[in-house]
């Protein structure tokens, strides 16, 4: 039983691993997010010749749920294979409202009144724009011998590739909610969404940028990308292990790194400590178990490796301010 439940448990995050858009997600949530939670709205994925590769993904945002807008720039650079070089801007907002009828039939949303709408929900938006170094070059000034930051990222002259978080101005959010809510089509759309995320580049490349140097890691060793992929690695260990705890002596033997290592660089990456994440995960998947599919308490401790009742109990009091009984009866 216990096999076929990390098989499962797995295959949930396996496709939540290499999912940007649930990546920053869980960014934004401040919290692990399982794929079954999520209820899917609208999905476009466009490329704008010559220009941008972008994808909008928005879903219906929980009650309960608190998401932090959040913006993402990543720049990835690798130098024996140019071709793979990209910018990536990424951003997560909550408070928009989705109308289920707005392409079809809802004068309401057609007019631009969707707050009074019957068939508004609030969402969670998710926004993706990947930029080719072909058309970042042309917004570079090659003139300067070594020129500023913003243009070694543009001309990918900058050599370590880095990922930051981006704070979100009025400005950003403005191009945002236009992305979200226009109504234009074919050509039109085309140049629309040319100017809109060139306002994104521009203030992301403004708050991010504008600096003299990238440091891309604290630790200093997080600088060797295979490091980076050990700290990697031992996340996807940790959700193979979700009901079966290891120690960090073992997770660090796994994956060849030194546990002092291996626990800064964790914090560094993913913004939280490995038990931390271990035990949000845990609670997550426990709050899963037994409210969607109706687990008992005794069956959701045991798959999760609990010695006793209690000490789960305890465990998910703390995580989640209910006992596990308390969420059976909502």
């Amino acid at each position: 039983m216990l096999t076929l439940f990390y098989k499962y448990y797995l295959s949930l995050h396996r496709n939540f691993s290499m999912n940007s858009q649930l990546d920053i997600l869980e960014l934004a949530k401040r919290q692990p997010i399982m794929l079954d939670e999520m209820e899917n709205l609208q999905k476009i994925n466009r490329n704008v010749p010559g220009s941008v590769q972008y994808s909008i993904q928005r879903y219906k945002k929980h009650p309960q749920w608190a998401i932090e807008d959040t913006g993402v720039i990543h720049y990835h650079f690798e130098k024996n294979n140019p071709s793979e070089n990209y910018l990536e801007l990424k951003f997560c907002v909550s408070g928009n409202m989705y109308c289920r009828k707005k392409q079809t039939e809802c004068n309401y949303c057609l007019a631009n009144q969707s707050r009074t709408c019957i068939e508004k929900v609030e969402s969670i938006d998710v926004l993706s724009f990947t930029f080719s170094p072909t058309y970042l070059q042309q917004f570079a000034k090659t003139s300067l011998n070594n020129g500023s930051i913003s243009d070694q990222v543009l001309t990918f002259t900058h050599t370590v590739s880095f990922t930051k978080t981006l704070p979100l101005c009025g400005k950003t959010r403005m191009a945002i909610e236009a992305l979200l809510n226009h109504n234009y089509t074919d050509t039109l759309e085309n140049i629309f969404i040319n100017a809109q995320t060139q306002i994104l580049l521009l203030y992301s490349m403004d708050c991010m940028l504008g600096e003299k140097e990238i440091n891309s890691f604290t630790c200093k060793f997080l600088a060797n990308e295979a490091d980076r992929e050990k700290i990697i690695k031992a996340r996807e260990i940790l959700l193979q292990h979700i009901g079966e705890p290891i120690t960090i002596k073992a997770l660090s033997r796994k994956v060849a790194i030194n546990e002092c290592y291996l626990k800064k660089g964790f914090k560094e990456i993913f913004g939280t400590t490995i038990f931390d994440f271990y035990q949000g995960q845990r609670m997550e998947h426990a709050k899963y178990l037994l409210y969607d599919k109706g687990l008992s308490v005794t069956e959701v401790s045991m798959l999760l490796g609990y010695s006793s009742i209690s000490h789960f109990s305890t465990a998910f009091k703390k995580h989640t301010g209910l006992k596990p009984c308390e969420l059976l009866v909502r």
